[in-house]
Order: C-alpha cells, then sequence, then structure tokens
C-alpha cells in the first residue's frame, strides 16, 4: 500500500482528504506544521509528500527545501489558487507538480496517482527499461538515474521524465503539451509555466556538469528540443 503524507495545518481539511485517500486504498498520516512534515518526509517511510505552502512557523516552500536537501522523494505542493509565485518557487525546489487549493479530494487523488505512475515507470512514456544514450547523457529508466559523461545527474521524478521524453525524441520538437501529458501525466493548463520551470531546472544542472554546452533548446511558441549530435 502506497504511502502518503499529508501536511497542512487545517486539521478539518486534512481529515477530509485524509479519509478520500483511505477509500482509495492509500495509506495516510498526517502532520500540520513544516518541521513534523519534513521530519516524517525524511523517514524513509512514506512514499509521496502533500505539502501545503501556508504552514505554522516552517512553510511549506522551506520545508520542501529542507526535504530537497536529502531527497528526491515525489512532492505535490498544494498553493493558493492564482498564487503564481509559491507555485513557481515549489516547482523551481523540486517540486514535482501542484494542485491549487481549494481543491477536490477527487483531484488531488488523481494528480497523487499521475506522479506515482510516472515515478514506478508503468509504460506511460516510450516503455522498455534498458538504458537510453543521446551524446554524453545516458538515462536509465528501470534504475530512474542519469549521467552526463559518467558523472551523477541528480533529478528529481518529474525532471526525470521530462528529459527521458525529449531523450527518447532528440532531433524532435516536443510541444509543451505533449510534454506535460507524457511526463506530467495531465494535460496543459492555460498559464501552466510547470513545463518551463522543471526545463529550467534541469538546464541549470546540465550546466553545472558541462558550462559549454546545453543541449535543451526551446522553440519559441512550440516546446523544446533535445539536440541530437
Amino acid at each position: 500500500m502506497v504511502r502518503i503524507l499529508l501536511v497542512d495545518d487545517d486539521v478539518e481539511l486534512s481529515g477530509m482528504l485524509r479519509e478520500y485517500l483511505l477509500r482509495d486504498r492509500f495509506a495516510v498520516e498526517t502532520a500540520h506544521d513544516g518541521e513534523t512534515g519534513v521530519r516524517r518526509a525524511l523517514s524513509g517511510e512514506v512514499d509521496l509528500v502533500v505539502l501545503d505552502v501556508m504552514l505554522p512557523g516552517v512553510d511549506g516552500v522551506e520545508a520542501l527545501r529542507r526535504i530537497r536537501a536529502h531527497s528526491r522523494i515525489p512532492v505535490l505542493m498544494l498553493t493558493a489558487k492564482g498564487d503564481d509565485v509559491d507555485r513557481i518557487v515549489g516547482l523551481e525546489l523540486g517540486a514535482d507538480d501542484y494542485v491549487p487549493k481549494p481543491c477536490t479530494p477527487r483531484e488531488l487523488a488523481a494528480r497523487i496517482r499521475a506522479i506515482l505512475r510516472r515515478v514506478q515507470g508503468d509504460g506511460t512514456l516510450d516503455a522498455g527499461h534498458r538504458p537510453v544514450s543521446v551524446g554524453p547523457l545516458t538515462l536509465s529508466p528501470e534504475s530512474r538515474t542519469a549521467h552526463w559523461n559518467g558523472q551523477t545527474l541528480e533529478l528529481t521524478s518529474t525532471e526525470f521524465n521530462l528529459l527521458e521524453v525529449l531523450v527518447r525524441n532528440a532531433g524532435r520538437v516536443v510541444s509543451k503539451q505533449e510534454l506535460c501529458e507524457r511526463a506530467l501525466g495531465r494535460p496543459l493548463a492555460r498559464y501552466d509555466r510547470s513545463v518551463d520551470v522543471h526545463l529550467s531546472a534541469i538546464r541549470s544542472k546540465l550546466r553545472a556538469l558541462s558550462p559549454q554546452r546545453t543541449p535543451i533548446e526551446t522553440i519559441r511558441g512550440i516546446g523544446y528540443q533535445f539536440i541530437k549530435e
């Protein structure tokens, strides 16, 4: 059974979401402050974290920063509706996706399943568990690891999936709509910048290993392309 950690200071809402997720056959525990949330997220006893941005003491953004310093556990952020700043900052820090509040339990469960499908590799991408390489980059879908010239490229689960879609289509422009559907498991929403922010993070990590080259090219108004050598 998948173990979910729900971190939200709204006790009533947490209880409602927990009951729904339990009926959906998830194991759910709750925490109501950032300190406790970080500690439980790093305990090794949960599989995915649902993290509210607005928390007392250590807020959700800082909690995410602390989690990402030690773990690549999938994190789904709960953000205030229309609050693009928190949303983008969360994605830049390594959140796998976000859900605007107020949200329905059904939508939350659907987003959780989408993330889990990507993490567990159920064939939503181009299938196959053999490593795929383009130039200095090698992706190993089975272990979900990436290497650039033999150096480890640390990626979140969403970053790995986005990069895998681009690499498997190297030399072809992939639209943002296709990237969102295949890597994030959902349609691209209007004004949604999730794909752009995730790819910006991937580029930064690639530059740290190879400052001279950027293999991901932006095709303005269309999407992105991984340059095939």
